[in-house]
């Protein structure tokens, strides 16, 4: 029985170093996305595609 008391406390121990790994990489910026803000002006929107053939079949 004390080996179970052991375990959990040696579980909640390397449950605790992961977090504080998990969040120090947060802090230090390992998840930003740098390349996905500079490639996104690439790509058209549908939003304004539409509202520009909406507009030219107005003007006909």
């Amino acid at each position: 029985m004390e080996v179970i008391f052991i375990l959990i406390v040696i579980c909640l121990i390397v449950a605790a170093g992961f977090l504080g790994a998990f969040v120090w990489a947060v802090k230090s910026g390992q998840f930003d996305d740098d390349y996905t803000p500079s490639v996104r002006i690439l790509f058209d929107d549908k939003k304004d595609d539409l509202t520009e053939k909406n507009k030219e079949e107005n003007n006909k």
